[in-house]
């Protein structure tokens, strides 16, 4: 029967499907509303609760009240001797607002590794190293390339991460149709299994042809499974999305979603890794979520380009991509996996390089993967570091070692972005340029858009990509996952990729920075103070 024709052309089924999918859109935006506005009136309840509580023992259980004051102190102090390197911002509410502090503190600031939520994942991490292969010759030979830098593989396989090498790379600097028409083309070739662990997930072009692939594969009984963090997708209906994959075959899981702690939110602990695994074999990682923006087909800020990157790996280091997601999805469906070995990579490569994935979170506190790598590629190095970040919000610790390495005559440059996403941020990014100035790190804000990508590279030997902002959050309490490369060509395009960066970037002067408006400085210090929650 045919379709009835409209005058512009339009069939009546197409306008259908058309009007179908703006509604789609309209409740997805009015979801991501009340579900953020959900959160907003828990976090102001949670709050209020603590004033009011604080009040009552102060009025009518001043014993209490006083007892509740000394643990305020006896806490501050315990934090002053602690490896927790926002103790000064708690320190600081803890003393200042002894009460109300400690029963925030409690709630809010506390990372508390005895949790169950910690030890259960760190069981699952345990049984995922143990299944990885130590590689120690892999070590040995690198250690003989580079011999300068065996110290953060070491440290990284110490972790429980072993370095591979067979494993080929390809390294893509911004998100173009390359990236997005190979990552669906690697999709629809899987034969066993996918693999999908995101932050954020959001309606548009590449995720409906991504998902139009997820169901595909799931019909033709291969293994699919999608993980999504429910607070990174907030404007993603993850529900209705849930029940539709669901319902065609494909696993999935939501990382802590809100609707179900919506009486404990907690910003922190967040799931922001990026993968995405095909047969095991072929893997993907890096700053890029499943959303338009991050591969330019629509623009954001001002019609600005979206600075990313992504890597794509084939062959043996793709093993440990598995077992990080394995781990993760296992924790968060409460299922164990009784066949692992079944998702083992499904074909040989021969290839150059060391390749190294790795990840870390807050169950790992006080010495996180992540945090470490970063610190012993700033700290190795010996003529150059170069880092691109989108967010620039130090502790002190990842701060001196910046500046150490300045002052022992490295080339340490920065890049963060001029066009920003989160205006609170960026004027604490901005407030840490100074001291860092000062002490000859080179500071780049780039021009052309919004730069999101997280690479580190040194001395034309070794190099990371991953989602690793420099920030509280990923060093500290959002899981994360990186990988460390040696000996590999892409080494080399991170760098020719940063060095073009700073052709596009405007040097920050520090005597510029210091005469900026009056008013910038008092807002920015007063934002400096909130790092550890930001």
């Amino acid at each position: 029967m045919a379709c009835a024709v409209m005058g512009n052309g339009i069939t009546t089924t197409e306008k259908k499907e058309i009007t179908s999918k703006r509604f789609d859109k309209r409740r997805a935006k009015y979801l991501g509303i009340v579900r953020s506005a959900s959160v907003l009136a828990v976090l102001f309840l949670q709050v209020f609760f603590i004033a009011a509580l604080t009040y009552w023992l102060r009025t009518d259980a001043l014993k209490i009240y006083f007892v509740v004051e000394i643990l305020s102190v006896i806490v501050a102090f315990a934090l002053v001797n602690h490896d927790a390197y926002n103790r000064i911002f708690w320190i600081v509410i803890l003393l200042v607002l002894p009460g109300f502090g400690f029963i925030l503190y409690f709630f809010w600031g506390s990372a508390r590794k005895d949790f169950l939520v910690n030890s259960r994942l760190r069981e699952r991490e345990r049984e995922a190293h143990a299944r990885l292969p130590k590689n120690r010759w892999q070590l040995e030979e690198l250690a003989q390339v580079h011999p300068n830098k065996i110290q953060i593989s070491r440290y990284i396989a110490g972790d429980g991460f072993p370095v591979y090498q067979n494993t080929k790379q390809k390294y893509y600097p911004i998100g173009t149709s390359e990236l997005k028409d190979d990552f669906v083309n690697d999709l629809k070739r899987a034969e066993h299994s996918i693999f999908m662990e995101f932050f954020i997930v959001y309606d548009g072009e590449w995720w409906q042809e991504v998902e139009e692939a997820l169901i595909e594969k799931a019909h033709q009984n291969v293994d699919v499974r999608i993980m999504v963090d429910d607070f990174g997708s907030i404007f993603m209906d993850t529900i209705g999305m849930r029940k539709k994959l669901r319902a065609e075959g494909v696993k999935f899981e939501s990382f802590k979603p809100i609707h179900k702690r919506i009486s404990s939110i907690n910003f922190n602990y967040r799931n922001h890794q990026k993968i995405m695994v095909v047969d095991g074999t072929i893997g993907y990682t890096g700053g890029c979520n499943l959303a338009d923006e991050y591969v330019n087909l629509i623009r954001r800020f001002g019609g600005s380009e979206w600075k990313d990157s992504m890597i794509r790996l084939e062959g043996e280091a793709v093993w440990s991509l598995t077992n990080i997601f394995l781990m993760m999805w296992e924790d968060c469906s409460r299922t164990i996996e009784l066949h692992p070995e079944n998702f083992k990579p499904r074909w040989e490569v021969f290839d150059e390089g060391f390749v190294q994935p790795f990840s870390g979170g807050p169950h790992k506190s006080p010495y996180n993967t992540v945090e470490g790598a970063y610190l012993r590629m700033i700290s190795k190095a010996r003529d150059y570091v170069y880092i691109t970040t989108p967010y620039l919000v130090l502790d002190s610790r990842m701060t001196d070692y910046l500046i150490d390495a300045a002052k022992s005559g490295v080339d340490v440059r920065i890049i963060t972005p001029h066009i920003y996403d989160k205006w609170y941020v960026y004027m604490v990014t901005v407030s840490n340029y100074g001291k860092l100035l000062q002490n000859g790190v080179r500071i780049y804000e780039y021009q052309p858009g919004f730069i999101h990508e997280k690479d580190i590279v040194a001395d034309d030997e070794c190099a990371i990509c991953g989602t690793i902002n420099m920030d509280f959050r990923s060093m500290h309490t959002h899981h994360e996952n990186g990988v460390f490369l040696s000996r590999s060509d892409v080494v080399e395009e991170i760098k020719d990729n940063i060095q073009a960066s700073f052709e596009k970037s405007k040097e920050i002067d520090y005597l510029t920075w210091k005469h900026r408006p009056f008013l910038q400085k008092v807002l920015q210090e007063l934002f400096k103070i909130t790092s550890p929650l930001l």
